[in-house]
């Protein structure tokens, strides 16, 4: 009687009759038959009634079957178990082959195409291969935790740049906002000044018309007489003749200068735009730092190389090196210009007469001080609360002081082109003083004749 084999039973039990292979997705039917799902909906596609069993040959009037999940898991376990089975001679791979890195059985090692190479049994494979994926679990682990770590610095990294960039973002917004705000301010006060200015040009203007008015009257009363002197006879045109003549010439000539003076003013006036009194200002040598040297003529100073001994008085400056000019003003307008000469730092400008000359000071009009200047290499106003940055410095400087209308503008001697005007200073009533320094050695600064 022949052996029954039970792994050749199982085999057919869970082979397809129509396919001939493992089932996939097993349906069954209502006689109990299995089939591949594929391969039952094949044989009965185009029919509409009688559907037969392709085994039993049983028919059904409907299309019916349902999923067999059993027989589907049973069929999974047996094509895993006979994955471990040598293909050829069916039987139990037991022992692993080097050359071929392949699992054999014993019969493909005594008898088939490995009997020349090494085997080593499956355990001791597994060990080998079990260490060497270890090591190489090791490395990608470690490779993993590398760029992990690379990762969540590239992160914080980049976090920090964006948050440097939000910071530099929202400065530039900050000091774009305040550029705008100044500017606007410039040109609010600027404009206003102009329209000040042509309210002074028209009332001056008026003013010498109706003086020209009046000098084109009395010329027209004069002309009169003496065309009326013309027609007179000669017995009375010659009766004291020369006295009259005398008389009115002299009343010619004496409008005359007038006339051509008061034109070249106006004139002037109209073509500069200048209405401020050209002020002669010499340097208070009680105010000047110790580190400071005064010309002569008091018009021009300079840094020493060496600190003077003088006396200590009240109103000398003792921590900038700064010089107060001796001329005091407390009304009307005035002007002047100083010359920078090869200088490193300097400040030109106006200061109260109550101003701090002692200690720290407050460089900007809260601390009594209204000024430009090049500092630590950087064109600036000593604006509040920020000093405001300019662009390069001009050879010479004309400062405009409007004690009325409480001004301190800045122009570009050279050129005549505004440099800074502040808004209306609160000169609180006080006398103010132009204001010089020189911050480097041998620097100096003149002013102009």
């Amino acid at each position: 009687m022949a052996t029954v084999n039970p792994e050749e039973i199982l085999q057919d039990e869970l082979t397809c009759s129509v396919c001939l292979d493992y089932f996939k997705s097993p349906v069954s039917l209502d006689c109990g038959h299995n089939f591949c799902r594929a391969c039952i909906t094949e044989v009965w596609e185009g029919l509409d009634a009688n559907f037969s069993c392709p085994e039993c040959r049983k028919t059904s009037p409907w299309r019916n079957f349902k999923p067999n999940r059993k027989l589907r898991n049973i069929t999974e376990t047996a094509q895993k178990l006979n994955q471990l089975k040598c293909e050829k001679h069916k039987k139990s791979l037991e022992v692993f082959c080097k050359e071929d890195q392949a699992l054999i059985c014993v019969h493909c090692y005594l008898f088939g195409g490995h009997k020349e190479h090494t085997v080593i049994p499956i355990e001791e494979a597994l060990q080998v291969f079990k260490t060497q994926m270890q090591t190489c679990l090791l490395i990608l682990q470690k490779e993993r935790e590398e760029i992990f770590a690379f990762k969540l610095t590239g992160e914080k990294e980049s976090y920090k740049l964006l948050k440097q960039r939000d910071t530099e973002r929202q400065k530039v917004v900050a000091e774009f906002k305040q550029l705008h705000q100044f500017l606007e301010e410039q040109e609010r006060l600027l404009l206003a000044q102009l329209e000040e200015l042509e309210k002074e040009i028209v009332t001056s203007r008026d003013e010498y018309v109706a003086k020209l008015s009046e000098e084109i009257a009395s010329l027209n009363e004069l002309i009169r007489e003496i065309e009326e002197k013309c027609q007179q006879p000669a017995s009375e045109f010659l009766q004291d003749i020369r006295s009259t003549l005398n008389r009115k010439i002299w009343e010619a000539s004496k409008r005359n200068p007038f006339l051509e003076s008061a034109m070249k003013t106006f004139k002037d006036a109209l073509t500069t735009g200048s209405w401020f009194n050209e002020a002669t200002v010499t340097l208070d040598p009680n105010t000047a730092h110790t580190a400071l040297f005064l010309a002569e003529d008091r018009r021009s100073v300079r840094r020493r190389y060496t600190w003077k001994d003088v006396p200590q008085n009240p109103e000398r400056f003792d921590s900038y090196p700064w010089v107060l000019g001796h001329e005091r003003f407390s009304s009307g307008r005035h002007c002047w210009e100083v010359e920078m000469g090869e200088v490193g730092n300097w400040i030109v400008g106006v200061a109260r007469e109550s101003v701090s000359r002692k200690g720290e000071l407050i460089l900007n009009p809260e601390g009594g001080i209204w000024a430009v200047g090049l500092w630590e290499g950087q064109y600036r106003v000593l604006t509040s609360p920020k000093w405001t940055p300019l662009s390069r410095p001009p050879r010479r400087i004309r400062v405009c002081l409007d004690c009325a209308g409480g001004r301190v503008t800045f122009l570009d001697a050279d050129t005549e082109t505004p440099i800074f005007a502040f808004l209306p200073a609160l000169f609180s009533g006080e006398s103010i003083h132009p204001l010089l320094g020189v911050g480097d050695t041998g620097s100096q600064l003149r002013l102009c004749p």
